[in-house]
């Protein structure tokens, strides 16, 4: 199977912009930074949510979001998805009535960057999940995937202050989407998932995000028995972990990673000793660092 089915695209204009700076010199530079902008989600005729993204793939991000909100099922039948792009919206129209007056009463924001928001009865499909516990998770999968991942033409490298989700299979990245918001990188995966019809069955995640609880709870949801991230995780999002049997990596760069949940899991078929070993260019921010974004 190849690599990639999707991956950033650091070259599409639409996606950064240039300005203007000083450095610690006080000499005048110019870099290049995301773009962010409003897309405001509308289900049928109902205003649901405006959320801030850097504005690729706005149909697989509404429909992911939806589905990650517990609105609509990932098997439900979509008649359209509408994305106007003057008026920075996308319409997910469904086969059936949905009515969500009351459950958009119960929102709540999460800790997620670009605010993200969660809604009240996020836990009820969360705490029916079963996990596949037969998959595995081999350390030599981790090295290959944190390698590939982090070589890739990104965002990222291009300008800096973006996440990444990544949907992977083995040590074969499938999926890559990126975003000012990790919530909404991992959304547009559920979407893109729905919309092909892409089994989790052998599929685990790595992404550059902390592993909050909201990140646990959408990969439990999805169905996903596998999360990886470069960066730490909350006490909440190990909790949860754990009560799901989710396997949860955090810390993953180069040859170090640390197993908060689910070890059980991991299979050690490779020295760490030989694992690639980021350089300055592809490094991203330290542990510590991240724990405190």
């Amino acid at each position: 199977m190849a690599e990639f089915w999707i991956k950033p695209n650091p070259a599409d204009t639409r996606l950064t912009r240039r300005v203007t700076g000083l450095d610690e010199h006080g000499n005048r530079i110019e870099t290049s930074v995301p773009t962010e902008r409003p897309l405001t989600l509308f289900l049928n005729g109902q205003e649901i949510v405006t959320m801030m993204t850097i504005g690729d793939y706005p149909d697989y991000l509404a429909l992911g979001y939806l589905i990650n909100q517990n609105m609509i099922d990932a098997d439900e039948p979509i008649a359209a998805i509408d994305y106007d792009e003057a008026t920075e919206s996308v319409v997910v129209r469904t086969q059936r009535k949905t009515d969500f007056e009351e459950k958009l009463r119960k929102k709540t924001l999460t800790s997620g960057c670009a605010q993200g928001t969660a809604f009240g009865d996020l836990m009820e499909k969360f705490e029916t999940v079963k996990l596949d516990a037969e998959a595995v998770i081999k350390t030599s999968w981790i090295y290959a995937l944190a390698k590939t991942i982090n070589t890739t033409p990104s965002l990222y490298l291009e300008a800096g202050a973006i996440h990444g989700c990544v949907l992977c299979e083995a040590d074969r990245p499938l999926v890559y989407m990126e975003d000012v918001g990790r919530h909404n990188a991992i959304d547009k995966i559920a979407g893109y998932m729905a919309r092909h019809r892409v089994s989790a069955a052998g599929k685990l995640f790595y992404t550059t995000g902390r592993l909050t609880s909201e990140m646990v709870i959408k990969t439990v949801q999805m169905g996903i028995p596998i999360l990886i991230s470069r960066s730490g995780c909350t006490a909440w999002g190990v909790e949860l972990a754990k009560a799901a049997k989710l396997t949860l990596i955090g810390r993953a760069k180069g040859k170090r990673f640390i197993a908060f949940a689910g070890e059980d899991r991991i299979r050690y078929d490779a020295d760490p000793k030989q694992a690639f070993e980021e350089d300055s260019r592809h490094s991203r921010k330290s542990s510590r660092a991240d724990d405190a974004a």
